[in-house]
């Protein structure tokens, strides 16, 4: 299955890897870009945490994450609105508990990367943790680095 434009650039970047290896990265990549543009606001802060959290995957090197990066910028919207469902079964399908529990992580900091986890965020990355075969109690402990930034906590 291609997810688009994001398929077609991770083939082109990864022109050696297999098939489950471009599913998993577009897979990534997706959800990332979901995460940044949760609050209609796709902020460089978000920007630049996807571009991190991409450059920590071992099969990726500087340009392809470039070209990732510039292949969601471009295709946002139409990304976005697409929904994350293939996303979601693909990282469930092809990571370890462990693995998903990395990605729920890097969704995590990119949803607070602003400085702030706001209700749509934190509501968003909750209903996506079922989708990605973890628990509540998992999102939980992930999430409890950035308990500072909850905005529903704030007064």
């Amino acid at each position: 299955m291609s997810h688009s434009p994001l398929m077609d650039k991770v083939r082109a970047v990864l022109p050696d890897a297999d098939d489950d290896t471009h599913r998993l990265i577009c897979a990534i990549a997706g959800l990332l870009a979901h995460v940044g543009h949760c609050e209609q606001d796709y902020s460089p802060a978000e920007e630049a945490k996807i571009r991190e959290e991409l450059g920590r995957v071992h099969v990726l090197n500087g340009a392809a994450v470039d070209a990732i990066c510039a292949a969601l910028r471009t295709d946002m919207g139409r990304m976005t609105s697409d929904g994350d469902h293939a996303f979601c079964r693909d990282v469930r399908e092809l990571c370890t508990t462990d693995g998903r529990i990395e990605v729920l992580e890097a969704l995590v900091e990119v949803a607070a990367a602003d400085g702030r986890l706001s209700l749509t965020e934190t509501n968003y990355l909750r209903r996506l943790v079922p989708s990605l075969g973890l628990t509540q109690s998992d999102y939980v402990a992930v999430q409890a680095r950035h308990r500072d930034k909850l905005t529903v906590l704030e007064r």
